[in-house]
């Protein structure tokens, strides 16, 4: 029998559980009080209840897999706790998914093994599908919980997040991509939760623009005005607007987009689609001023000044009188060590909290990668200080961290060989970041998802304390309000939902369909929405590194797939030919599906006559069909169509010899 040790469940998770035990339950709990208990909880309800059943955990990243996959272990006396990520080989995986009882894994490489049949859902007896607020659109989660419903005897889901947003619309797609029954809701006021949770001292300070940097702003506002005023001139926004919102900016870029789309040859429209990616920067370099600090802005003015570049619109804002003004005076300040005032703030912060108490654990959580990094050499400046700055993954800018790397810092947070972490939103999610004593939000955060998450990190063992600092007059005052009200609205929603809700039925419990065909497909083409359909197609899929195409239906057929984009891309840099020689080598019938509904002259400025050049050599020169199709579901159609027609043939073929 499997048994709970190590934690005493609180009132609030033994009332959850007993609604869990029922049916499909989205829980929304809080940061640090206790998500993981839960499922663990109704694990060990599962396991016992079903036996030789298994139970899967699932979470977005490795180092978040690491750290559940070891609470469970210290939790229960199950000895056979599995964590599987991508990293491991498949056919490991296959091997240490037979063998254990509770597996953690992420779900890229699950779904590979799924689509492979390397592994079984049939056996699972529980799901748990950890920040499952990720569970819209085409995430992996939405995709899995769909097969696990269709082919487990048992099924059962336990869905955790902090917060699901707070859109009505996003909230029930989630519940309806994870077949939710119930939703088991708990603030921090609750009565069953307020004996266990610690008062969290909520702080807004207000900082002031200095006036040198309002010269700054004021070039920087003269470039938007002068951009405003040119796409009023096209007839592109009305005479009367004088600004634009980055929702508005990208509306009036869809806009654009289709009309081009629909044949439409005006200048005025490839001028309209430069000037609002110029707005678009030029709201950015404001931000950037506005919110974090002149290093970070000045970075950004040379990324737009790099003679090498080939975009337009840096081009043009290079040029722009007031747009040089304000890297000019912007690199004046940075001689003169002048600093934006959140700096300064935070030193005192860190300093007031340190004298406070001197073993002080301090998050400060900052958006942007190059901030985070300025504020670590300032902060490491002052005695008796050890930052560090936690980010995700190394991008192309040469910065960031394995999750190898994430994992021991965080270690070493907890063991205070650092004592301040300057996180970007890596550290928002779901990470057991150790108990901290102080949370700083270096800008709010529109997000009402981000804002629950980060001020999760304190106020767990003991009273903590959120200061989030304002700059007066700027974006930072309607990003605190945004997340204010959408907060407000999303417990509001929920409340609703609770009870009105219509969810999605089950689907009924059914064995494994049988497969009526097999594909060959690409292993780069693991993530493509065109897979996920074969499979519901009821394709056989078997993943491998192909030399020529995406996908072999026989020895003879092989088949590459190019949205639209990639089609014109792959011309532009000189691949597509080189593919389309290697699959006229072979495949006797190669085929190539062109994907998506937009203008394939339109998606990039090339030439209409190099586009029907490439066309007419892949259809003549080489002899391969082209054919069309308008999404990924259709694809999908269309080479099982193909399949079934090959089999048919043969089937004939072999009746005809007999």
């Amino acid at each position: 029998m499997y048994l709970i040790s190590n934690f005493e469940p609180r009132e609030y998770q033994n009332n959850i559980i007993e609604t869990c035990k029922k049916g499909n339950t989205l829980v929304i709990l809080p940061t640090g009080l206790g998500k993981t208990k839960i499922a663990i909880m109704l694990a060990i309800e599962r396991l016992n209840l079903i036996r030789n059943s298994k139970v899967l955990v699932l979470t977005p990243t490795k180092p978040l897999a690491e750290q559940i996959g070891k609470e469970i272990k210290e939790s229960t006396n199950i000895v056979h706790v599995e964590v599987l990520t991508g990293l491991i080989p498949p056919e490991k995986r296959k091997e240490l998914w037979k063998d254990s009882t509770i597996l953690v894994s992420t779900p890229q490489g699950l779904t590979n093994d799924i689509m492979n049949e390397k592994i079984t859902l049939e056996d699972i007896s529980l799901i748990v599908f950890d920040e499952a607020h990720r569970a819209t659109g085409d995430y992996d989660y939405v995709w899995v919980a769909e097969q696990y419903m269709k082919k487990a005897k048992m099924p059962r889901i336990l869905a955790l997040t902090a917060s699901p947003g707070s859109d009505n619309k996003k909230i029930k797609e989630i519940c309806d991509n994870l077949f939710i029954d119930e939703i088991e809701l708990r603030h921090r006021e609750d009565p069953d939760v307020k004996p266990y949770v610690q008062d969290m001292n909520i702080t807004w300070i207000k900082v002031a623009l200095p006036e040198e940097f309002k010269k700054i702003k004021e070039y920087i506002e003269l470039c938007y005005k002068s951009i405003i005023q040119k796409l009023k001139n096209l007839g592109l926004i009305g005479m009367n607007q004088e600004y634009i919102s980055k929702t508005q900016l990208l509306d009036i870029q869809r806009r654009i987009q289709g009309k081009l789309a629909q044949g439409e040859k005006e200048l005025r429209l490839w001028q309209g689609i430069s000037l609002a990616a110029q707005l678009m920067k030029v709201q950015h370099a404001l931000e950037l001023l506005e919110t974090q600090n002149l290093e970070s802005l000045k970075s950004y003015f040379e990324s737009m000044m790099d003679k090498s570049t080939k975009v337009k619109a840096n081009k043009n804002l290079a040029k722009d009188v007031n747009f040089k003004s304000a890297y000019i005076k912007t690199k004046s300040l940075l001689e003169q060590e002048i600093q934006h005032p959140k700096i300064n703030e935070i030193k005192k912060l860190v300093l007031s909290q340190l004298e406070e108490k001197k073993d002080s654990k301090i998050i400060i959580f900052n958006h942007y990668r190059n901030s985070a990094k300025l504020l670590e050499n300032e902060l490491n400046k002052i005695n008796g200080v050890s930052a560090k700055v936690f980010v995700g993954q190394t991008k192309k800018s040469g910065t960031g961290l394995s999750q190898k790397e994430q994992i021991q810092l965080l270690d070493d947070f907890s063991n205070l060989k650092y004592n301040i972490i300057i996180s970007t939103s890596i550290g928002e999610e779901g990470l057991d970041i150790p108990q901290v004593d102080l949370v700083i939000f270096y800008e709010p955060v529109a997000s009402a998802i981000r804002s629950i998450q980060r001020r999760g990190r304190t106020a767990r063992l003991e009273a903590g304390k959120v200061i989030i600092l304002i700059t007066t007059g700027t974006s930072d005052e309607a990003y605190h309000w945004s997340s204010f009200n959408k907060e407000k609205r999303m417990y509001k929603t929920l409340n609703e939902l609770k009870d009105k809700i219509k969810l999605k039925s089950q689907i009924p419990l059914t064995t494994f369909v049988k497969k009526e065909f097999v594909i060959v497909a690409d292993h780069r083409e693991k993530n493509s929405p065109v897979l996920k359909n074969l499979i519901e197609e009821k394709a056989e899929v078997q993943l491998k590194e192909l030399k020529a195409g995406d996908y072999i239906i026989s020895d003879k057929i092989g088949i590459e797939r190019k949205t639209v984009k990639d089609f014109v891309d792959s011309l532009v840099d000189q691949r597509l030919m080189g593919q389309m020689i290697k699959l006229r080598e072979s495949f006797e019938k190669p085929i190539l599906i062109i994907e998506g509904t937009e203008n394939i002259y339109e998606v990039r400025n090339v030439h209409k006559n190099a586009i029907q050049g490439a066309l007419s050599s892949i259809a003549v020169d080489f002899n391969i069909p082209i054919i069309y199709t308008k999404d990924a579901k259709e694809t999908a159609s269309l080479i099982k169509n193909i399949a079934l027609r090959k089999d048919k043939k043969e089937k004939e073929l072999q009746k005809k010899l007999k």
